[in-house]
Parts: structure tokens; C-alpha cells; sequence
């Protein structure tokens, strides 16, 4: 918010010294306009000479010899403090188009006469061209005190307008937006089921994806559904990159009596698409357990995604570890970690077998691996973990070392925090420093210990004496 109000300061300094408004802000980003409107009040006092300030009578246009008025001062003017000039101002912006940003931002005024006048201005300006450009600002004021009006406008204007004219709303840069747009696109039927599939499948928001993709198969008849031409419609969610959007699809399949479709989304990459589709098989009498069994039975087969280990965890028994159990061995890093992944899903643990993957070169296998052995963290050699902490070790087994020794607690965690104080890894700095400086003894350190002293003697060189204070204090450790 400061940073705001400093740039909005900025802003109105150089309008004040004659700079155009356009080598000043960018008048296509909704906040500057908000920015300079902040930022010429805050600066008003002690920053702006009171002769480069525009004035009621140079505004309002009763003089003839002042009326030739800068676009510049014009701005100024309507964010000037007094009530007067702005309502003033709000009169001769009529003819300003690239002031109407400001008309916006007035229309929330919280002066009564310069709201009630910015609002009869953006009444009569307000076009569909205009509320299409102005419609960013208009819904970023909304979030402010009495910026409903602009709302409903801006509401009634577009619902008028033809439907060409929504469409820069819908690749706007703001989510914000683009959910207004297709909210209102959807109550008035503006887009088909193929275009809002289509629009679920490409924007990036999950609000969209969600709206988007109701709406297209709420639109879509039954018998396209069932095999008609808009089948289409299907295809484009199925195929859409975000998992809410396929999984949309996926659910659909079995309405449009294509449920054999689902057992493609199975090993899906996303567990909400392979729920979904493990919904759609059953219902469509398949075994989605026995697929998943099928599919891991191989190994050494270097085309079985992730997906299908996981979704087999998913869904099955312990029994089913028997398969997992090989896939460690796996030459696809993705395999790996979600085998040792379903594992745990499973509630199967073998602390032996699972302990060599530590040493695995792929972060995500050890970061699994490290979650499975949390909770047998005490069965573990903690030498051999401390040695994994010297910067000769790769940062993701550093990283892996450290949770299972700062699990550890005690001493063991003292020393493994101690030793990565002056790890070259910013991150992992931050994080031993906190560990130390929340350490506290455990039976394992009697008071007054002398290896306890020297390390958090190390650790204060390096942290400071008043951010272990509490910890040397419960250490019995004086200084």
C-alpha cells in the first residue's frame, strides 16, 4: 500500500511540473489511475507548491481566457482535494475521453455532489466501446466503499451490448475480469457449449475452468450428449490441461453413454481426474482395482505412468503392496516416488528397503522416501544422516538428512541444526536458524552440558547472543 502511495506521489509530481499524462502513467492499468488519485492527496501538504495546483476558477470555465485547460491539470483537478474543483473538473472531462478513468474513481467520491456528478458524467459516456475499455477499473473499484454503481452500470450497459464486444474481457489480464465476463456471458447464453468448453480448456483461473465447464455441459443437449455433433464439446474438456476441467469431462462421459471412455483418465496425472474416472467405470460395470493391477504388473515396462501406481494405492488393499514393492526399482523417477508414495498410502513400511532409496538421485523419490520414514525416524542410524549434511552431498539429501534429524529432536537435532548454519543453500540456513533458536533440551542433554555450550556457543557467534537467550537458559548455559 505504501509503495502505492509512493509511486501515486510520483505521478502527481511530474503532471504538477507539465509532463503529459501519458509519459506519466500507463492508461491501460486499472491501479495507476487509483495510485495517482491516492498519491496527489498524500503529496498535496508538503510536496506540491500551491501555484502549480489548478484552481476553481481556472476549472470551472466561467473565465474564457482560463479554459484552454491541460489534460494534465485537468487530472490534477480531478483528484484535487477540494470538493469544488473536482466537481468542476468532472464537468469539462466530458469531452476528455482519456480522463473517464478518473470519472470512475469519482463516481466512489465521498463528497455527495462530486459522486452524484461523476455519476450523470460516466451515465452519459458509457458506450459499450467505453464500458469494455473502462470495465477493469470499474470492477477493481467495486472491491472500495460505494463502487456498486459503476457495477450496475457497467452491468446493464454490456448485457445490451452485442456479443462481439465481450470478447477483450475474456483474454483480459485479470482474473477478476474475465470472471465477470463469463458470468455474464453464461446467465445471457452469450457463448455455445463447444466455445465454453473451449474456455475452460484454455483459461488459466479455476473459477473460470469451474464456471466455464458447468455451463457447457449444462447446455449441452441430451442428444448431443449421447453421440451427437456437439460431442465435441467432451473432447475439449478431456483434453484440457487443467485437472478440474478433464475431470468435468470425465463425469460427463457416463451421461453421454461413452463410459468406457473413463478407463483413458484411470492413470490420469491428477487425483481428482482418477477419482472421476474411477467413478465412471464402475458405474459402467468395469474394475478399476483389477485394471490398476494389470497395469502394474510388469516392472520393468518403461511406459507405466505415475499415474497408474498412484491411482492403484488409491483404490486398493494392502495386498496390492506386492506390486509396489518392485517399482522401486523402476527406471522412471515418477514411478519410483510414487510407489514409495502409494506405500505409505497403503500403511506398508519397510524401513530397510526404503532407507537405500535416501541415496536416490531424483529429489522427488527422496522427498517421498523422507515422508515415509518420519514416523520410524528413531529406528534410523543418525551418523549416517549427519554425514549426508557436509556440502559435498546434493541439496535435495542435505534437505532429506535434516528433516529426519531435526524429527529426531534433542541433541541430535541441535547438531544437525548447528551444522547447517553456514550451509551455502539461503533456505536451509533459514531454516536450522530457526531450529536452533526453538531448540529445547530433551533427556538425551543434561543441564549444563559442555557439547551442548559449544554448540549453541557456535550457534550464537553466528545468530547473536539475544536470539538464543531462552535456549541457553534452559540448557543451563551461562555466558
Amino acid at each position: 500500500m505504501r509503495e502505492d502511495i509512493r509511486v501515486g506521489e510520483a505521478a502527481a509530481l511530474r503532471l504538477a511540473e507539465g509532463a503529459a499524462l501519458s509519459d506519466v502513467l500507463d492508461a491501460g492499468e486499472p491501479m495507476a489511475w487509483l495510485r495517482l488519485d491516492e498519491g496527489f492527496r498524500c503529496c498535496w501538504s508538503y510536496r506540491l507548491p500551491p501555484e502549480r495546483l489548478p484552481t476553481l476558477t481556472e476549472v470551472d470555465g466561467r473565465r474564457p481566457w482560463l479554459t484552454a485547460l491541460t489534460e494534465s491539470r485537468l487530472a490534477l483537478a480531478l483528484c484535487h482535494r477540494d470538493g469544488r474543483v473536482r466537481e468542476a473538473a468532472l464537468g469539462r472531462a466530458v469531452g476528455c475521453p482519456g480522463l473517464w478513468p478518473l470519472v470512475v474513481v469519482r463516481t466512489a467520491d465521498w463528497v455527495l455532489p462530486v459522486r452524484e456528478r461523476a455519476r450523470e458524467v460516466l451515465r452519459a459516456v458509457l458506450d459499450p466501446e467505453t464500458a469494455v475499455r473502462l470495465a477493469p477499473l470499474i470492477l477493481l473499484g467495486a472491491r472500495r466503499g460505494r463502487g456498486v454503481f459503476a457495477v450496475d452500470l457497467l452491468d446493464d450497459v454490456l448485457r445490451r451490448a452485442p456479443s462481439e464486444r465481450l470478447a477483450p474481457l475474456f483474454t483480459d489480464a485479470d482474473r477478476g475480469v474475465r470472471r465477470y465476463a463469463y458470468r455474464l456471458a453464461v446467465d445471457e447464453g452469450r457463448l455455445s457449449p463447444a466455445e465454453l468448453a473451449r474456455a475452460a480448456a484454455r483459461d488459466t483461473d479455476p473459477v473460470v475452468q469451474n464456471l466455464c465447464a458447468e455451463a457447457a455441459l449444462a447446455g449441452l443437449p441430451e442428444s448431443d450428449a449421447a453421440g451427437g455433433p456437439d460431442t465435441g464439446v467432451l473432447d475439449a474438456l478431456l483434453g484440457a490441461r487443467g485437472p478440474r476441467v478433464r475431470s468435468a469431462g470425465v463425469t460427463a462421459l457416463r451421461r453421454a453413454g461413452q463410459g468406457e471412455r473413463a478407463e483413458e483418465f484411470l492413470p490420469d496425472r491428477s487425483g481428482l481426474v482418477r477419482a472421476c474416472a474411477r467413478y465412471v467405470v464402475r458405474q459402467s460395470g468395469g474394475d478399476p482395482r483389477a485394471w490398476y493391477r494389470q497395469r502394474c504388473a510388469g516392472p520393468d515396462d518403461p511406459a507405466l505412468p505415475p499415474g497408474a501406481v498412484a491411482g492403484l494405492a488409491e483404490c486398493g488393499v494392502r495386498a496390492d503392496a506386492e506390486l509396489l514393492w518392485p517399482l522401486l526399482g523402476h527406471p522412471a523417477a515418477g514411478v519410483r516416488a510414487r510407489a514409495v508414495a502409494g506405500l505409505r498410502t497403503l500403511d506398508v513400511t519397510d524401513v530397510r528397503r526404503l532407507r537405500a532409496l535416501l541415496d536416490d538421485p531424483e529429489p522427488g523419490v527422496v522427498r517421498e522416501v523422507t515422508s515415509a520414514l518420519l514416523p520410524f525416524v528413531r529406528s534410523l542410524d543418525t551418523g549416517r544422516l549427519a554425514e549426508r549434511l557436509g556440502d559435498g552431498s546434493p541439496r535435495h539429501a542435505r534437505v532429506a538428512a535434516f528433516r529426519l534429524l531435526d524429527a529426531y529432536g534433542g541433541l541430535v537435532r541441535l547438531r544437525a541444526a548447528v551444522a547447517l548454519l553456514g550451509d551455502p543453500d539461503v533456505r536451509l540456513r533459514a531454516w536450522a536458524a530457526h531450529s536452533v533458536r526453538s531448540w529445547s533440551p530433551a533427556p538425551d542433554a543434561r543441564r549444563g552440558s559442555a557439547e551442548v555450550g559449544e554448540l549453541l556457543g557456535r550457534a550464537q557467534h553466528l545468530l547473536g547472543e539475544s536470539a538464543l537467550r531462552m535456549p541457553m537458559w534452559e540448557a543451563g548455559i551461562t555466558r
